[in-house]
């Protein structure tokens, strides 16, 4: 496994590797868990060459504290990584992926970015498609892969290479949970362990939202998992929403021609959880 942390010796170890072979990406913030393993097991079975970015994006923190508080666990990482056989692993400095300008580019991905977490964290998906497309043109692989835990992020990137004719194939990744249900997350590592005996019932809740929804009208569902979450004295919801899979608007009633996802962020003390459900 090849350490890179210039992007000219990342195009080094690519040379020396590549002929004529494809090349999968899983960029990640690192604090690596089963989930992003799974991204990589996934990424091994369908290309030759395996690489993988740790790089805790400044760009796309709203708030400071956040990205201060963000784990940074590089060693636990590296060895990890050496467990499912990466080949190159890419651990840029702000610097060498902002040069002397730290900020996000802003794009339009056709309202996308105003939903949901767009509405509640300004500017991130500016910071989000800011490193996406550099990374890509740093790594240029022909395929990358994303956990659909971040289901508005994996629909903004194909967004992003769409309309930016980047020829990355994006691969979409069903949500890797613990055995409890908890949506895997580096954040989940900085939970109490009451707050993290308690945050299963976020992924309770969306799987009985998915059976209300089947005779229940959009509104009734909504507010069911709100009052849910005033009887609990853990976890604070932030947002639930019904949305188009395509368009990510909130829904307000339903049609037999759309598909449609439960979204929902919630708080415990400071710490941000979030997670979806396909309900039809």
């Amino acid at each position: 496994m090849k350490v890179s942390y210039k992007n000219k010796s990342l195009q080094d170890n690519l040379t020396k590797l590549k002929s004529d072979t494809s090349i999968g990406f899983v960029p990640t913030m690192g604090a690596l868990h089963e989930g992003h393993l799974s991204l990589i097991k996934r990424a091994k079975a369908e290309n030759k060459i395996i690489v993988v970015s740790i790089f805790v994006n400044p760009t796309q923190f709203d708030k400071k504290e956040d990205l201060s508080n963000y784990p940074r666990t590089i060693e636990k990482d590296l060895a990890l990584l050496k467990t499912v056989d990466c080949d190159i692993v890419f651990i840029p400095s702000a610097k060498e992926i902002y040069k002397n300008n730290i900020s996000a580019s802003h794009f339009n991905f056709d309202g996308l970015e105003f939903e949901m977490e767009g509405k509640h964290r300004k500017g991130h998906f500016d910071g989000v498609g800011t490193i996406v497309k550099r990374l890509f043109e740093i790594v240029k692989p022909d395929k990358a892969y994303f956990g659909e835990k971040d289901f508005q992020q994996l629909q903004i990137i194909k967004k992003l290479v769409e309309k930016h004719a980047i020829s990355t194939q994006i691969v979409g990744c069903e949500i890797y949970r613990e055995r409890d249900g908890l949506a895997m997350s580096s954040r989940n590592t900085r939970l109490t362990d009451i707050q993290r005996k308690e945050a299963p019932f976020i992924h309770k809740t969306l799987k009985s939202a998915k059976e209300k929804f089947k005779e229940k009208s959009i509104s009734e569902v909504i507010k069911w998992v709100e009052n849910e979450f005033e009887e609990n004295s853990v976890l604070n919801l932030e947002y639930f929403e019904i949305a188009n899979i395509e368009t990510l608007k909130s829904a307000k009633r339903k049609s037999k021609k759309s598909t449609y996802r439960g979204f929902i962020a919630v708080f415990a003390d400071n710490i941000r959880l979030i997670d979806n459900i396909a309900l039809n």
